[in-house]
């Protein structure tokens, strides 16, 4: 028998039950892995509270990392004892033991622990198909970056910053504006009231060439504020809700403006693409382009006390929940 943390109901954190389950078998094309550690990631909230839809009951979590216990007869690139990490679901990850398609698993180098590589796939290769695919940023360029002290936010960050791009973190309080300027965000500024004029200070009227914006409802109008003619706005995120319907003939009149919504899924649908994204982030991880804050671990079962302090912005960086 496994032990899980799952809903039979959406609502608040509640919800989240810690349970016995059986230990599931792989099919053919399936691998079993022992998780060493889950990742908690705000899509977690999203799928609790009925924003986004699931089959009831369901075992929350989009990513981990562990080792491998068994394999169907059809895989042939993994072996029992390979440590492994994966993102992007299906849902299962808040689990001590999963099955998972062995396509969705990527081996990890021997200098990645499964904490560091919990913490980071899924914001990592968020970070890497937001910046060099959705928008490649260039060395020069000014960016606009929400939830800059949070874990998508700091890798962007210091990625972007490392590309040469001049880096505006926006955060909610001082503290977390030091973490943002300490990892590649050349400017600051707390809280998104007056934001647009703000943006305009700092970058003498340029404004942005991207706005990279997780929260969602309560920035979506400013963030637009703040784009230069033929900007792009990379809405990723619904922290404070989802956006709700606008005229797109604002785009027009606020500069022939460009809004994508992109989608984890889609970025890493082929193993191809999700291999890609991930040596890229292996390769900024181990050069030390990129630094991996774990700034938070729960144990498993206190899940709900993980995603209380996620939703009441008391976490920086990554949190990690340990089995």
């Amino acid at each position: 028998m496994s032990k899980a943390i799952r809903i039979h109901a959406v609502g608040g954190p509640e919800v989240m039950k810690w349970e016995q389950v059986p230990t599931p078998q792989p099919g053919p094309a399936e691998a079993l892995i022992r998780h060493e550690a889950v990742g908690l990631n705000y899509i977690d909230v999203y799928f609790r509270t009925g924003l986004y839809k699931t089959q009831l009951p369901a075992t929350l979590g989009m990513e981990g990392a562990g080792v491998v216990l068994a394999v169907g007869e059809e895989v042939q690139d993994l072996r029992p004892g390979e440590r492994v990490a994966y993102a992007g679901g299906p849902l299962g990850a808040y689990a001590t033991e999963r099955v998972i398609g062995a396509d969705r698993l990527v081996k990890l180098p021997e200098s990645i622990d499964c904490k560091t590589a919990a913490a980071m796939m899924l914001a990592g290769m968020t970070a890497q198909y937001l910046l060099h695919r959705t928008f490649k940023v260039q060395a020069g360029q000014n960016i606009l970056v929400h939830a800059a002290a949070g874990g998508v936010g700091l890798i962007i960050c210091q990625w972007a910053s490392h590309i040469g791009a001049n880096v505006i973190g926006v955060v909610s309080t001082p503290e977390k504006a030091a973490l943002a300027a300490a990892n590649g965000a050349k400017h600051t500024i707390v809280g998104y009231s007056g934001l647009a004029a703000e943006v305009k200070r700092i970058t003498g009227g340029a404004m942005v060439a991207a706005v990279y914006d997780s929260v969602g409802r309560d920035t979506f109008n400013a963030s637009l504020d703040c784009l230069a003619p033929l900007g792009m706005m990379v809405s990723y995120g619904n922290a404070s809700g989802p956006v709700p319907p606008f005229d797109i003939g604002l785009l027009a009149a606020k500069g022939s403006l460009f809004l994508t919504r992109p989608n984890f899924a889609t970025y890493t649908a082929t193993a191809a693409d999700l291999r890609a994204a991930s040596a890229s982030l292996f390769n900024a991880v181990t050069s030390g382009i990129v630094k991996i804050q774990v700034n938070q671990t729960f144990p498993l079962e206190h899940a709900a006390a993980a995603h209380e302090a996620l939703e009441a912005r008391k976490t920086t960086g990554s949190t990690v929940l340990l089995p």
